[in-house]
């Protein structure tokens, strides 16, 4: 009971580990690194993957820096004109509803060298009528940022820019700030926000002209992947929206937007940012999760060059809101994110546009974190409390089941209610109690493993091993009596042969063939191997592990081993040494098997008379010239065997007399079948003391069938019984007065 408490406290320490982490009193960074990494397969898995026609990319490529010469419009940056014309175009031919800016537009233009000529204008030439009457006429030419200006007057242009923080905490701008949407003055618990002190704003000209503006600044995690954009930041007092936000505000004719502020007891929170009948949810510091629709290009492309020389179809672009970003090398504004470790970061804002418009945007309240915590407290005590009662396969079920379970809700909440409740840490919980306790439970059972392994290895197959330490307790060495099978193997002449031999000849002749034998009876047949009284071989079935086909399988065994002998027999002729001849006796009984021995050396090993009633049969194999000898017992228990019945014996120290056969196979030919009808009607008249008929049965099977040995044996009987008769009361059993 102590184990069980012990591991159940286990289970409570991650649930208590966790729970602090899901209420924010610390932070597990491996956690927090993990539940970023669920958050995008959650991504990958639900991503539509599909393209929206809503919104166009204008692409200023590869194709649209060439020089002029090669058909471009020349390296970047480009003159203020060359992008005027292009959003010119976008308005004025192909009739786009919005375009935005992906591009900071912070300083003057400088490439028509209008600045040189006003220097001269104002110093050197101050008094050339001439040249100042040109320049006046010039002017308005070569102004390329009046010319941009008079463009974005157009249409609806909403332009970039950006914030940082100046390490020297200077604040600084350039360029110009559209005016801040909120200021933080107004609130009387201001939310959170991304807080900066230095811009790269707009030219002042262009920001006039523009019908919007919204910043460019991206949010990376801890991993450097893009997931979230900040709608609003702060800045010198004031709350500045993103381009995204700028362009949904622009389509919809929202002059202003609110902030909605929740009470939690933690104080009040950002909820969602209302822009008219849009609510777009974010986080606690004002940012939203982005909704990516799939991989790059989830929206139609189309290269700055072709729109600036019309050479896409006129209804191509028309009434859709249109963003100018690049990919050129260089560049490119490339972003690593959940879907794609190479990103345009125009298809960031594009995403977050079509997400806030169809209101499909991921949310994290902050309420999240009570199911959170309900959901890992509640399947934590449940399998803190369950798995140290549960066999293996039954806690692996219970787990698996909480885990999917887990997963398969969050999906579900994520993909109809839009809410990214967190994943990674009941996850990482269940999994961690569940790991304690296969790991306490693997350590405690290996231990019983390698006792079993310790007491049973050198006596059973590995495999009834395997199978003993998967339940060790029910395992032990201590005596009991039990039906089994027992086997005695003999070589014969053995004597004779070790004579022949020298003695390392000997120890190999030897080794071959208790190595053969040995691997019969455990690989082959899971006997265990009791033990080697110098050339003869104990072995039984069904202990340690019961068997209840211990006969069947001894009987086998000993087939096999006979069978074994020719192969052997030939391997050691070639080395100039004796062939192999054995004989088997086995018998089936009650026999006490255990643990047993003396303190100085003990065994686990059987006793009783089925026991020495084997060692008989395998010495009585050398008197009737067979194999194998099994005993009444056995032979009853393997039916499906063919067998010969040799005799009915009565052994010394037993009155009652047994019944011996010898197995053959489990199938015979026909000729085998016409044999052994025939030898049974043999034996059977000699039973009857008709030994004429007897006789001439056996003088036919011995020309038939000359190899085996038992007919002479008979023969020879008859002839003695024929000098002198049986007694009157004779019953056919033959009594043996020695072992």
């Amino acid at each position: 009971m102590h184990k069980k408490i012990l591991i159940v406290l286990f289970g409570l320490f991650f649930v208590g580990l966790f729970t602090g982490h899901v209420l924010q009193f610390y932070t597990l960074p491996l956690i927090k690194r993990l539940e970023l990494t669920a958050y995008d397969t959650r991504l990958q898995y639900t991503a539509p993957y599909t393209t929206d026609s809503r919104v166009a990319i204008i692409d200023i490529d590869e194709n649209s820096l060439r020089e002029k010469e090669f058909g471009g419009e020349g390296r970047w940056p480009w003159p203020r004109d060359r992008l005027a014309k292009l959003i010119d175009q976008l308005i004025t031919r192909y009739d786009v509803s919005l375009v935005a800016l992906d591009i900071l537009l912070a300083e003057r233009d400088e490439s028509s060298g209008i600045n040189t000529l006003e220097f001269l204008a104002a110093n050197t030439l101050r008094n050339d009528n001439a040249f100042q009457a040109s320049l006046a006429q010039l002017r308005p030419i070569l102004d390329h940022d009046t010319t941009l200006s008079n463009v974005l007057r157009k249409g609806q242009v909403v332009l970039g820019y950006s914030f940082f923080n100046d390490p020297a905490s200077i604040e600084h701008t350039a360029g110009a700030l559209p005016s801040p949407v909120l200021i933080k003055d107004s609130f009387a618990t201001p939310p959170q926000a991304h807080s900066y002190n230095s811009a790269i704003g707009i030219l002042p000209k262009l920001q006039q002209a523009a019908a919007s503006a919204g910043h460019l600044n991206p949010i990376r995690d801890i991993d450097g992947v893009t997931r979230r954009v900040a709608l609003l930041v702060e800045h010198a007092g004031g709350y500045y929206e993103s381009l995204s936000l700028a362009v949904v505000r622009q389509l919809t004719g929202e002059t202003q937007l609110k902030v909605a502020m929740v009470d939690y007891a933690s104080g009040q929170q950002a909820e969602f940012i209302q822009v008219g009948d849009i609510q777009v949810p974010v986080d606690a510091q004002l940012n939203t999760l982005i909704p990516y629709r799939g991989n790059a290009k989830s929206f139609a492309y189309y290269s700055a060059l072709d729109v600036i020389s019309g050479s896409i179809p006129l209804d191509a672009l028309k009434n859709r809101i249109v963003l100018i970003g690049t990919s050129a090398h260089g560049l490119s504004d490339m972003h690593a994110t959940p879907l794609n470790p190479v990103y345009p970061g125009v298809e960031i804002h594009a995403n977050l546009i079509t997400g806030m418009l169809d209101g499909k945007v991921p949310h994290q309240p902050s309420y999240l974190i009570g199911a959170e915590l309900i959901q890992l407290v509640i399947l934590g005590l449940l399998l803190s409390i369950a798995l140290p009662k549960m066999r293996p396969v039954s806690g692996i079920a219970l787990t698996t089941a909480c885990l999917i379970a887990v997963i398969i809700i969050n999906m579900i909440i994520y993909q109809q209610l839009q809410l990214a409740m967190p994943l990674a840490t009941t996850l990482a919980c269940l999994t961690c109690i569940f790991i304690c306790n296969m790991a306490y439970g693997f350590f405690i059972e290996s231990r019983g493993a390698r006792q079993i392994a310790n007491l049973f290895g050198q006596y059973v197959p590995p495999e009834l091993v395997e199978q003993m330490a998967k339940e060790p307790s029910h395992y032990s060495m201590a005596p009991l009596a039990r039906e089994l099978t027992v086997l005695f193997s003999d070589v014969r002449d053995f004597t004779h042969i070790s004579e022949s031999l020298a003695p390392q000849d000997l120890a190999k002749y030897i080794n071959e063939y208790l190595t053969g034998m040995s691997l019969i009876i455990r690989e082959g047949h899971h006997g265990t191997l009791d033990k080697y009284i110098g050339d003869a071989i104990m072995a039984f079935w069904g202990a340690p592990v019961t068997d209840t086909q211990h006969a069947r399988n001894a009987v086998n065994a000993a087939l096999k081993m006979q069978a074994a002998t020719i192969t052997i027999s030939e391997k050691v002729k070639q080395l100039g040494w004796p062939p192999f001849k054995i004989g088997i006796g086995i018998n089936t009984g009650i026999m006490r098997v255990g643990d047993m021995g003396s303190q100085i050396r003990r065994a686990y090993t059987v006793m009783g008379d089925a026991v020495n009633l084997s060692s008989r049969l395998e010495g009585l194999t050398k008197t009737y010239g067979v194999g194998i000898l099994i005993g009444e017992q056995t032979r009853i228990q393997v039916p499906e065997i063919i067998c010969r019945e040799v005799d009915k014996v009565r052994v010394k120290g037993k009155d009652q007399p047994i019944a011996i056969f010898e197995p053959i196979a489990n199938e015979i030919s026909v000729e085998q079948t016409n044999l052994l009808t025939q030898w049974h009607a043999a034996l059977q008249s000699y039973r009857l003391q008709e030994w004429d008929k007897s006789q001439r049965i056996l003088e036919e099977l011995l020309i038939l069938d000359t190899d085996t040995k038992l007919y002479a044996y008979y023969l020879d009987r008859i002839a003695v019984y024929r000098i002198k008769p049986p007694p009157i009361d004779w019953d056919g059993v033959t009594k043996f007065e020695t072992k």
